[in-house]
């Protein structure tokens, strides 16, 4: 079978100066030089630090992303899906971790066949039956797999529901020959996007004293954790002066989206990260005054957040609606210059990582210039 990806309609336009303007849309465009400028500065600012990055894939998905932040001394990624594992992890992603429990024999035994061809893969766990798959995949295929007690803060979503709980599940865990406890981890996403920086730092240190208080349980329980992974981009500056993370798992400070462009530090910035990634869009009708249809509508952005924001192509101060699966529509405020039909406009994401899952490549530019196309290896594995 043949292993050419199709790159799609925009291929031929690669290294073609003014190529940009020329994409065939609606298009994921990267601007290469904030992205480049985004991934250093997260590296450097933990660069000497006894932390560390393992950054989350769920937010990019795309082998050559995940290569180039563990090129910048990233130990490796997270995945949330088993899906998004596998397909990395074929790609020639060699450390991965699973921040979701996963209960389905099926997707544990896929999943422990790829650890002979990594160097690192490791599971989080939050239930019995999580703990027993694993150890009994990892016993047929005679491996020993990498376990993280999962924490739950915040909205719960997953996680041991309490410190006694979680020491519990590390007990269970240590009478299996096939598994190692190496720590645990937590998520606190809905710290992430409160917008104000006081009311984000009184509930990041609630948090985290929680997290300070069942890690301190489990390493009375079982000695010093070797890993103790968690934060966000939201977050990330916060956490760091707590000490209760060994790693980090920020993702989206790569992109930025709408609702993080929201979340202000405490000079009122955004901080050091800007926004890179784009929905490139074109005008395709322009016969009712004020008012412009595009060809990216619902099946283009993600529907869970805001409205997108125009970044650049007509003025920033127009809004961008949605008017069906396909078609968007942009309302000019009074003053502003005229769309015309074949007009190109960039649309910052409303919310980057469900906004990626919609594509297939992301068409990576560098001043109006295509100059590649990344595939989206884990797009659409939902499973």
């Amino acid at each position: 079978m043949s292993t050419t990806r199709d790159l799609g309609p925009n291929e031929r336009l690669i290294g073609l100066p003014g190529s940009r303007a020329q994409l065939a849309t609606p298009a994921l465009v990267i601007d290469l030089d904030v992205f480049e400028k985004n991934a250093q500065t997260m590296a450097g600012i933990f660069a000497g630090r006894p932390e560390s990055l393992r950054p989350h894939a769920k937010t990019h998905k795309c082998a050559t992303i995940a290569k180039k932040q563990m090129e910048l001394g990233a130990l490796g990624v997270c995945c949330a899906k088993p899906g998004e594992a596998i397909r990395l992890a074929e790609a020639g992603v060699s450390s991965i971790l699973l921040t979701s429990p996963i209960v389905d024999p099926w997707k544990v035994e896929t999943l422990v066949g790829l650890r002979k061809g990594l160097t690192e893969l490791m599971f989080s766990v939050d239930s019995n039956l999580a703990v027993d798959l694993l150890a009994n995949a990892a016993r047929k295929v005679g491996t020993t797999i990498s376990v993280l007690v999962d924490i739950g803060v915040g909205n719960n979503r997953t996680g041991a529901r309490d410190k006694e709980a979680a020491v519990a599940l590390g007990k269970h865990i240590k009478t299996l020959d096939s598994l190692k406890l190496l720590g645990m981890q937590c998520y606190a996403g809905h710290v992430q996007h409160i917008e104000d920086a006081d009311a984000r730092q009184a509930e990041a240190e609630r948090v985290l004293a929680g997290i300070a208080a069942t890690k301190a349980a489990m390493t009375e329980a079982f000695g010093t954790l070797q890993i103790v992974s968690g934060g966000g981009t939201g977050s990330y500056d916060i956490d760091m002066e707590n000490g209760v993370f060994t790693e980090f798992q920020v993702g989206s400070y790569l992109f930025m989206d709408v609702e993080y462009n929201a979340v202000k530090r405490p000079d009122g910035s955004p901080g050091p990260f800007q926004t890179s990634l784009f929905v490139q869009t074109t005008v395709l009708s322009a016969n009712v005054e004020r008012r412009v249809t595009t060809d990216a509508g619902y099946k283009s952005f993600a529907m869970d957040g805001p409205s997108p924001v125009i970044f650049s192509g007509c003025s920033t101060e127009a809004d961008y609606k949605f008017l069906g699966d396909e078609h968007g529509w942009v309302h000019l405020p009074v003053g502003a210059d005229d769309l015309r039909v074949g007009d190109v406009l960039n649309c910052v994401t409303p919310h980057c990582d469900p906004t990626v899952n919609l594509y297939d490549v992301y068409h990576v530019v560098r001043g109006d210039t295509l100059v590649d196309i990344w595939p989206i290896e884990a797009r659409g594995c939902n499973w």
